[in-house]
């Protein structure tokens, strides 16, 4: 069981395996941010309109704000995987035939997360997040053709995309809605509660 607290205005993630949290979850900034993306995944678990969910805004918040890159990568997917594992369990529909696709657009969305830092503005964040709903739509629904869902004949490319059209506007608002509680609630405890957003490095100036 993982439990959260603060304390001295440090940020605690308390787990059995305490010294492999403490590998993983160096810092204020990364303990913030991973309780941040765990609660973003858990939403998923929530009835939610059609692609309206955090897989995006999850991806792209943590390769901007994950200093170490192996871990930016490693800390969201692992997040997206547990919660994929608990959707399984509960109803069923947590592992499908494009899941690796969808990891993939992730991984991609990711590293756009790594051009993002230090251009945290409005409109940059919201550019990116149209960027990574383009991108979930292209590598997701090519994966759906090549898992050979509409066959391979002529036109089924064509159909795979269009057919996904209805359902690009909740990837669109999904995205831009929890990527604006994500970076804006981050902007809003840095303000309040530096402390909570410092890096292991910045703590040790």
């Amino acid at each position: 069981m993982i439990k959260f607290a603060v304390k001295g205005g440090q940020l605690y993630l308390r787990a059995n395996k305490s010294t492999l949290m403490q590998s993983l979850l160096p810092d204020n900034r990364t303990r913030l941010i991973a309780v941040m993306l765990i609660l973003a995944a858990l939403s998923r678990l929530l009835p939610h309109p059609d692609n309206f969910a955090p897989i995006g805004a999850i991806a792209l918040f943590g390769g901007c704000y994950i200093n170490n890159k192996r871990m930016a990568f490693f800390i969201p997917m692992a997040i997206m995987f547990f919660t994929d594992l608990m959707m399984q369990l509960f109803n069923g529909n947590g592992f499908h035939p494009i899941m690796l696709w969808v990891y993939a657009s992730f991984t991609i969305i990711t590293c756009l997360g790594f051009y993002l830092r230090g251009r945290e503005q409005r409109q940059n964040i919201m550019v990116a997040s149209l960027t990574g709903s383009i991108i979930f739509f292209l590598v997701t629904n090519f994966g759906q053709w090549a898992t050979g869902y509409y066959g391979y004949d002529n036109g089924s490319l064509t159909r795979s995309f269009v057919e996904a059209i209805p359902f690009f506007r909740g990837t669109i608002m999904g995205d831009l809605f929890y990527n604006l509680v994500l970076f804006g609630s981050f902007a809003l405890i840095k303000s309040y509660y530096p402390s909570l957003t410092t890096a292991r490095a910045e703590q040790g100036k």
